[in-house]
């Protein structure tokens, strides 16, 4: 089950940086959130910062009789 979105993170970006964004998400298949999250994900675990599970994805991992 894929996990549903609960945030909305709104900025603003040069539309350079933008469409580099869309390229490097083009080239691996993506939404242009999903490579921004991965892109996050990468950069907290190369600098050791955790990221707690979200309260979705601890529900999911509880063994269900």
């Amino acid at each position: 089950m894929v996990a549903r979105k609960t945030a909305t993170l709104t900025f603003r970006i040069d539309p350079a940086l933008k469409e580099a964004l869309r390229l490097a998400a083009n080239l691996e298949h993506r939404s242009i959130a999903n490579m921004v999250e991965v892109l996050i994900r990468d950069y907290c675990e190369q600098c050791g910062i955790e990221i707690p599970p979200s309260d979705e994805a601890e529900n999911n991992s509880e063994v269900r009789s």
